[in-house]
């Protein structure tokens, strides 16, 4: 099993859970961070006064799927994901030891 981590533009999310659902993903994690890559942040203009913005609001998606589904995850959220702009952010594959369900002791695929 691998899990697939994404970095993603906040406005994206709702387009990205859509194109995972419809190739059979039913399980998804979600967080609020912050970060930034290679543009390090931008400046913006307040009230005359110019401030860096350094960590930018991204989206983390995470998923846990059978091996021979990652290359379908991956190009989904690439596909869905790309505005073609810096900043569209990053996929990782990692791979996974183990996956228990807590409920029901179940463990490997039959836990995801």
């Amino acid at each position: 099993m691998k899990k697939v981590e994404a970095i993603i533009k906040p406005f994206k999310l709702e387009e990205v859970k859509d194109a995972l659902n419809e190739i059979g993903i039913q399980g998804i994690t979600v967080s609020e961070v912050k970060g930034f890559g290679r543009q390090k942040g931008h400046t913006e203009l307040y009230r005359g006064a110019e401030y860096v913005v350094d960590f930018l609001p991204k989206i983390k998606l995470e998923v846990v799927v059978e091996d021979d589904l990652v290359l379908k995850v991956v190009e989904s959220i690439r596909e869905t994901a790309r505005t073609g702009r810096i900043g569209d952010g990053k996929i990782f594959v990692l791979s996974v030891e183990e996956v228990i369900r807590i409920r029901t002791g179940e463990k490997g695929k039959d836990a995801v």
